[in-house]
């Protein structure tokens, strides 16, 4: 757990995915366009792993959600 708020830089690091500024506009660019009644952590190009972590964080209300959400509104 980290002491702040976390950001989307931090959450892409959670993911294990490209934190760099390329390598998430990267990430948005491709997964962008996602239909409005499909959530985040509905997505399918998340791996086990990376959907469960989302979807424990969400039902938990825990500090990731707002920049989870943030991403969510990203793709959408």
């Amino acid at each position: 757990m980290i002491g702040t708020t976390p950001t989307l830089k931090d959450l892409f690091c959670q993911l294990g995915l490209d934190a760099s500024d390329e390598g998430m506009d990267y990430f948005i660019y491709q997964n962008k366009g996602l239909p409005d009644d499909v959530h985040i952590e509905h997505a399918d190009f998340w791996t086990d792993s990376q959907r469960a972590f989302i979807k424990a964080e969400l039902e938990e209300d825990a500090q990731w959600c707002e920049v989870i959400d943030q991403l969510n509104a990203m793709l959408h």
